[in-house]
């Protein structure tokens, strides 16, 4: 008797009628046709010669951009193995910043070279074997085809960032996008004394995006900017070497906690509680005064009590500053963000700062503090045409920011243009050749599959791709042949090393393994079982009485 049947030959239902469920061979298909639809979205993106996408989201904002990672975090789609692609891109973009297109293009193709496997009836465990010894050899092959780079000097690593944003809307700029870039994570670049290195760009370089004026007024500050303008127009609005102090206190008296009520019966009691508050504002600017600043700063209140005594003392005061353009104060003024003001003292006060001077950019006014001493924090100021340009440039740079942190954190690249791919894939298939059995099938498959960046590349200069892909296949079959990869502008077959298009070895090896091992986890998917309890519960269909707090909440603690 077939299991899953009862005595009369009836099949035993055990989901509920209304699950659906795919199996087997039709759920692998499933997920291999929804891999290969995400990559199509994004194909067109990728090389200089790339196309913008046009998104509207459900609110009517618009977003025109061809970052990868951009365009998949705005596309809404509903197969859960398309959900697992477009988590692929946002991986990346969070480990190393960029490759973000280039890892998408190949999960799915990755999926679509083993649509015919499976039609061989090649069990997947073989292919998943294939794919990860294939990974293990690719890797070896990108180690051995990289070279170090001397990132000491200038020139070396402009061209390694151009080559990445090359393909990206501000290439139209010239240098402008990667010296920005260059020159910003150098500043916050910090070598530890145990030859650790720390480039925290996300947290001490600020982007600030200002709408109008020209694009020759892109900076980065040897300091930082806010935007604040001082609490009280007769205070000074420009200070030579000021004496910074950083609060994270109010500068005005506490409310009581909980709703206090007070009940007042004499006329006197009342002007002894206003007093006491100004007493105890008074004193907290005392403690403030005794230290000698030129420039108080606060992420919280200031009253207008507070003001006075300090406007008294020739104190500026910016008041309401976030926590994150505190810290970043802190490291270029060299202060310590205090939290009482009876903790004060004259250690904690910032000296570095060269200028305080506040500004009007457009319709706002912005606080300045430059001409720091050694900063190891910074604001990049970007000036563009309209909001749209500005918010391109933003993703352009941090693509240009990932670059330039990976290539100082390790400082070792390989050929562009869809050379390594191209060379990853004919060491493998020489390879190949020497395994036996089914697996062979698979670990070729791979080598296949890397074909398609240059592929793409070609395809999107309007080149021809065959013949192109004929003639890089023939350079790179023998020895030395390296090197050979697409010149993206002019749809030809060039020597990469010598255009300067080259790619850091991190973000190849980051590319490679999340393409092969998030296509080897949803090929040993057989079986998709998608549940509707909600809307179960919804629609009334009677259900065993379980607590919907329990239900919902399921997992969450597992999953984090």
């Amino acid at each position: 008797m077939m299991p899953g049947m009862q005595g009369g030959g009836q099949p035993l239902l055990v989901l509920n009628k209304n699950t659906k469920r795919d199996m087997g061979r039709k759920a692998q298909l499933s997920n291999i046709h929804a891999g290969k639809s995400v990559a199509s979205i994004v194909r067109t993106t990728l090389g200089p010669r790339a196309m913008l996408k046009m998104l509207l989201d459900p609110m009517g904002g618009i977003v025109m951009t061809n970052d990868g990672n951009a365009i998949l975090r705005e596309v809404d789609v509903s197969h859960p193995a398309a959900k697992n692609m477009i988590e692929l891109s946002r991986a990346q973009d969070e480990e190393v910043g960029d490759g973000t297109t280039s890892v998408i293009i190949l999960a799915g193709e990755m999926l679509g070279v083993a649509e015919p496997l499976l039609e061989k009836n090649i069990h997947p465990t073989k292919i998943v074997s294939g794919y990860m010894q294939a990974l293990t050899d690719a890797l070896e092959i990108l180690n051995s085809i990289s070279y170090p780079v001397d990132t000491s000097k200038h020139e070396a690593l402009q061209e390694i960032v151009r080559g990445s944003i090359d393909t990206k809307f501000v290439s139209r700029w010239g240098n402008l996008i990667s010296d920005l870039a260059i020159k910003a994570t150098q500043t916050v670049y910090i070598k530890h004394a145990d030859g650790r290195k720390e480039i925290d760009v996300k947290r001490y370089a600020k982007v600030e995006k200002i709408p109008g004026g020209e694009l020759k007024g892109c900076e980065v500050l040897d300091g930082v900017m806010i935007n604040k303008d001082i609490t009280h127009p007769r205070m000074r609005r420009s200070i030579k070497n000021p004496r910074v102090v950083l609060l994270d206190c109010p500068l005005e008296y506490k409310k009581g906690e909980s709703q206090t009520n007070v009940e007042v019966t004499k006329e006197a009691d009342w002007e002894r509680l206003l007093q006491q508050e100004e007493e105890e504002i008074k004193k907290v600017c005392d403690d403030i005064i005794k230290v000698k600043p030129d420039l108080v700063i606060t992420e919280k209140g200031v009253s207008d009590l507070a003001q006075h005594w300090l406007l008294k003392a020739n104190i500026s005061v910016i008041r309401r500053v976030r926590k994150t353009d505190n810290n970043r104060i802190a490291r270029v003024t060299g202060a310590h963000v205090c939290n009482r003001t009876e903790e004060l003292s004259e250690s904690m006060v910032g000296t570095h700062c060269g200028l305080f001077e506040v500004r009007k950019l457009g319709d706002e006014y912005f606080a300045y503090l430059v001409e720091c001493k050694d900063p190891k924090a910074c604001t990049v100021v970007l000036r563009g045409a309209t909001r749209d340009v500005l918010n391109e440039m933003e993703r352009n740079l941090q693509d240009a920011f990932c670059v330039a942190r990976n290539i100082l954190l390790e400082p070792s690249l390989v050929p562009g243009g869809g050379a390594s791919e191209m060379e990853v894939a004919a060491r493998l298939k020489e390879k190949a050749k020497t395994i036996e059995g089914t697996r062979q099938y698979a670990y070729r498959a791979v080598a296949d599959a890397m074909e398609v960046i240059p592929r793409s590349l070609a395809h999107n200069c309007g080149a021809d791709v065959v013949r192109i892909m004929t003639d890089l296949r023939a350079r790179h079959a023998v020895p030395g042949g390296k090197n050979w990869g697409i010149d993206g502008n002019k749809g030809n077959v060039a020597d990469v090393k010598a255009l300067g298009i080259l790619d850091t070895l991190v973000v190849k090896r980051q590319t490679f393994r999340t393409a092969v091992e998030a296509a080897a986890m949803l090929l040993r998917i057989d079986d998709i079982i998608s549940g509707i309890s909600k809307k179960k519960r919804d629609t009334g269909a009677p259900t065993q009485h379980v607590d919907q707090d329990q239900v919902e909440n399921f997992g969450d603690t597992r999953d984090g």
